[in-house]
């Protein structure tokens, strides 16, 4: 499953469906991620904003990330956002090390100012490694975080293994 800056076509955002008990509805993650594929979709972002990746345990991320790249062909990016770099990273590396493509990483809601954006990014990259291809998230309705057009070039400028932007 690969993903670089040749990848292209349409990378579905898929939601984390939950039973009535709160718990993870696993046999509805496999039905979803089946008809992404079936779909035509060239990828799949799990554990993004609509995947209610904050409300998981992190062992919970990783049971649907193992379940996920295990049961598709297509690549596979892992939103990895976190409060800390710490946790960011060691989703990211395990992440990579069960098979996905690629990750995923959004602003935290404190930042303000261009140079905070790209200072976080920096960190960003650095914990996760430049060596993991990743998508730039901005969604500014939810993350209340607003980056420019100038910002987001000076991001992926600064940070090759950047390679896609979701908004």
């Amino acid at each position: 499953m690969t993903f670089n800056t040749q990848s292209g076509g349409v990378y579905s955002i898929a939601t984390t469906p939950f039973l009535e008990d709160g718990s993870i509805d696993l046999a509805s993650i496999d039905r979803l991620t089946d008809f992404y594929e079936e779909s035509g979709c060239t990828g799949v972002t799990i554990l993004g904003i609509m995947g209610e990746a904050p409300k998981l345990e992190p062992e919970e991320s990783r049971a649907i990330v193992r379940r996920v790249v295990s049961r598709t062909r297509i690549p596979v990016i892992v939103g990895v956002s976190a409060p800390g770099f710490a946790a960011m990273r060691s989703l990211a590396r395990d992440s990579m090390d069960m098979g996905a493509a690629g990750v995923m990483i959004a602003p935290p809601l404190a930042l303000r100012t261009d140079d905070q954006i790209v200072n976080y990014f920096s960190g960003a990259v650095e914990a996760v490694g430049d060596d993991v291809p990743w998508v730039l998230q901005d969604y500014p309705l939810t993350l209340t975080v607003v980056m420019s057009p100038g910002v987001i070039a000076r991001i992926i400028s600064n940070h090759p293994s950047c390679l896609m932007l979701e908004t």
